[in-house]
């Protein structure tokens, strides 16, 4: 199997928003009366926003004709964080040259909006290394659905079987799996001894630690 393409989640991977995003959900249901725990709000950890909605306004009882509002306003909250606050994750420029060099078609694959694709693209500063970019948000479905990993894939000229992808959440692995391509998990140090990663092909605790090792591993599967 020749594998020539990879394809990167992007909050949580690429850029440390996972707590951007925590912040501005505590923020917005703060206005309804009720907080998510941590525990609570990692089970959901890469729905789209919407889905992510949906599933605790049911929760707590909350009236779906808040959801629109709520969305529109923790989008806008997330960028805002991101754009004041965000780190892009140290390992990034690594492993983009490691693919780079590798002759890899590179794309993204997220269940964000497009603007959050834009502004890390942008401070990230690899707009260069990403020949496509792929967002779940107005698909029937997203992640863990495999949709927005097989139109990716599809964009780069790639086959499924043909790609590696890099994921963080639980949500992202199975969607990356059920593309039928490798998946690479890099889950936060909090939760990265859990048994459920062993779905992935391969779980490292950095971007930084991928190397021709893991790449030969993967290929010669």
């Amino acid at each position: 199997m020749q594998l020539n393409t990879v394809i990167f989640d992007i909050d949580g991977l690429l850029v440390d928003s996972e707590p951007l995003w925590g912040e501005a959900a505590a923020e917005v249901f703060q206005q309804y009366g009720v907080s998510l725990t941590e525990e609570q709000y990692v089970t959901t950890t890469g729905l789209r926003t919407k889905e992510f909605l949906q599933w605790w306004f049911r929760h707590f009882n909350i009236g779906d004709e808040e959801l629109a509002r709520a969305e529109k306003n923790i989008v806008y909250a997330v960028l805002n964080k991101i754009e004041r606050k965000g780190r892009i994750m140290p390992s990034v420029p690594y492993i983009f040259d490691f693919f780079t060099r590798q002759k890899f078609r590179i794309g993204l694959a997220t269940s964000s909006p497009p603007a959050l694709i834009d502004l890390v693209v942008g401070l990230a500063g690899i707009k260069d290394y990403v020949k496509a970019a792929c967002s779940a948000e107005s698909l029937p479905y997203g992640k863990p659905h495999p949709q927005v990993y097989l139109n990716c894939a599809e964009n780069l000229g790639a086959r499924p079987y043909e790609c590696i992808c890099f994921e963080d959440s639980f949500n992202g692995m199975i969607a990356a799996k059920a593309a039928r391509m490798k998946c690479v998990v890099v889950p936060h140090h909090s939760q990265s001894k859990e048994d459920r990663w062993a779905a992935a092909d391969l779980k490292l605790s950095s971007l930084q630690n991928f190397g021709e090792l893991h790449f030969n591993l993967l290929a010669n599967r």
